[in-house]
């Protein structure tokens, strides 16, 4: 079986959007994922803050990586998601997962986003559907 980089590795070889974003892997093992971007003015909405897709897509990608990193292809089939606090240009966001159920069809994760300054910008919760199928 696939290490945890090596299918973090894959995933994004083929994945232009999180390239798109920046993301960076800071941390990664099985069932964990810590991911940072840094916000730039092309991720900017109408009210000159983060669009709020930014925050959400990092805490997607972090889902993702950390789902996968079992070593069986795993696909999100819910999520909830809260802002907390505005994102700025040129905020360094970090999104955190945590694996809090693990069973052999379904994961459940929560993501925590920090800026910077480390104050809570956004939590997700993301449920995920497991196969039989590996890496």
């Amino acid at each position: 079986m696939k290490s945890p980089s090596e299918i973090v590795n894959l995933m994004l070889s083929n994945d232009k959007f999180s390239k798109w974003l920046g993301v960076k892997i800071i941390e990664l093992d099985k069932g964990k994922c810590t991911l940072t971007l840094s916000v730039n003015e092309l991720m900017l909405n109408g009210f000159n803050i983060a669009h709020g897709g930014i925050a959400y897509s990092l805490a997607d990608s972090c889902l993702a990586f950390a789902a996968n990193s079992h070593g069986f292809k795993s696909v999100t089939i819910d999520t909830s998601f809260s802002y907390l606090k505005k994102v700025n240009e040129r905020d360094i966001l970090t999104a955190f997962s945590k694996e809090e159920l693990l069973s052999k069809r379904v994961a459940v994760y929560s993501i925590n986003i920090v800026n910077q300054n480390d104050e809570k910008v956004a939590i997700m919760k993301g449920t995920v559907s497991i196969s039989s199928i590996e890496w």
